[in-house]
């Protein structure tokens, strides 16, 4: 009996319990949802008793920070509470939020988190920039250098400045690609980036160019007496008979650099079948290097080799070559063909290179894409032309990720050669070949493979510097 009254007892204080703190939470909602009834409860420190032990965070709501009336929360709490968590004295604007550790802690992790976040986000210099996607983009600040003053390294057939065109407005463009900032080119900056190094150019006609543009870019096009030709380190000096030697060298005393261009349309290792005879033909080893390359190469500091518009039936009879593999001529019909052919030397010159990069760990090897010539309504010697003289005519973006020049694109795939991609870019500047203004050219004849300089050949350097 005396048990059965105990336990009644202990039941009715249970239920009084659960009754108070069920009346208890009723009038903190109340409180929270209805302000009016604050005036009829006791005051907050009373009330301690009934509340959790564990410290609740301040609730705080949502207001744009335009809205000038209202501190915003962050500044309010900063404001009322020291480093040490305590009331700061005499601050106006309420009540002192206490800020409790847990919610510190989580606040905390959150900054770590929204850092952690941002230190993904790879900034744009250490992220690999693909240079060739972008956009042409006028700029008055163009050219790089004056057409008329750099006579000291361009041949007067690529000055355009010296013909009788009248339109310039193809100098007066910048690349600009996407997602990446591509440095300003600067003579002095590149001769500092380049001290003690050589710079070698090996190519076609195209490659010559881009030697002369480079030349001009680090000069100002400004005479520079103090620049030294070194072509006879390297071989390069006429030949009897010949119109020109088979490359130039020159060397910057103030920093020691030096840039050179050797011409090797095609890459290959050339080798004359009859050295008796000045008119002999040359066997073109398509699984050999040129060389000139083989020979040189351990002086290099930066390597941009580039073929391709030498490779047709044409070019091959007029400088006498033919076809070899492993030491032997041609017989397959299929490797026989032009554009194979030319794809085997090019992956043959470019593994070779990659096999290379060991030895010479200071070296950073390039192979530039094929620039694109705009011959309309013919070829060169069917009556192609190209008068275009309005820039971007037919769009000023590249918005591909691959390069239009696959086959090279191909080649590089998995070695250290660096693809120097302008086929796309170059492809949007029809107007900027010489065309029919060429002192060399014919009457009607044009020329839309070769560039005016200043042109779009500056810009295939300052993706190259850019690299550096």
């Amino acid at each position: 009996m005396k048990v059965g009254n105990l336990h009644k007892l202990r039941g009715n204080k249970l239920s009084l319990s659960l009754i108070a703190l069920l009346c208890t939470s009723l009038i903190f909602w109340a409180w929270d949802k209805t302000p009016i009834l604050t005036t009829f409860l006791p005051p907050p420190e009373q009330l301690d008793i009934l509340a959790p032990a564990t410290v609740v965070p301040a609730r705080t709501s949502v207001t744009p920070l335009e809205n000038t009336n209202e501190q915003p929360f962050a500044k309010e709490e900063l404001s009322a509470v020291d480093r040490h968590g305590n009331a700061l004295p005499d601050e106006p604007g309420g009540e002192v939020v206490d800020v409790s550790p847990t919610d510190s802690s989580m606040r905390s992790s959150l900054e770590k988190e929204d850092k952690g976040k941002e230190s993904e986000k790879v900034p744009a210099e250490n992220k690999e920039c693909n240079y060739a996607k972008g956009k042409w983009v006028a700029d008055k600040r163009r050219p790089l250098y004056s057409g008329f003053g750099c006579k000291q390294w361009l041949s007067q057939m690529w000055a355009c400045r010296l013909m009788r065109r009248t339109d310039f407005s193809y100098e007066s463009f910048h690349w600009q690609p996407q997602g990446c900032d591509m440095p300003e080119f600067k003579g002095s900056e590149f001769l500092r980036r380049m001290q003690h190094k050589t710079i070698a150019l090996v190519g076609d006609s195209l490659g010559r160019q881009q030697f002369q543009s480079l030349m001009c870019m680090v000069t100002g096009g400004k005479y520079s007496p103090e620049v030294i030709d070194v072509g006879k380190e390297y071989g390069l000096v006429k030949a009897r008979g010949a119109t020109r030697p088979d490359g130039w060298a020159y060397r910057f005393p103030s920093s020691n650099t030096t840039i050179l261009y050797y011409w090797s349309a095609s890459l290959c290792e050339l080798e004359p079948l009859n050295r008796s005879s000045p008119a002999t033909p040359y066997a073109m080893h398509l699984d050999r290097p040129a060389t000139f390359l083989k020979q040189h190469l351990h002086r290099f500091d930066v390597l941009v080799l580039n073929t391709g518009h030498h490779w047709n039936r044409g070019k091959f009879r007029a400088n006498r070559w033919e076809m070899y593999v492993s030491g032997k001529p041609i017989t397959d019909r299929k490797l026989a063909q032009i554009w194979t052919a030319k794809n085997l030397a090019v992956s043959s010159v470019i593994k070779w290179l990659d096999a290379q990069l060991p030895q010479h760990p200071q070296l950073k090897a390039f192979f530039r894409t094929i620039s694109p010539r705009h011959f309309v309504n013919g070829d060169w010697n069917t009556g192609g032309s190209c008068d275009s003289t309005i820039p971007l005519a037919g769009g000023r973006e590249v918005l591909q990720d691959g390069s239009s020049d696959t086959d090279a694109e191909g080649a590089v795939r998995g070695t250290r050669v660096k693809l120097l991609d302008i086929t796309a870019l170059s492809r949007l500047r029809d107007e900027g070949h010489i065309s029919r203004y060429s002192i060399k050219a014919s009457t009607g004849v044009h020329d839309c493979l070769h560039w005016c300089l200043p042109g779009i050949p500056d810009t295939w350097n300052e993706i190259l510097y850019a690299q550096l």
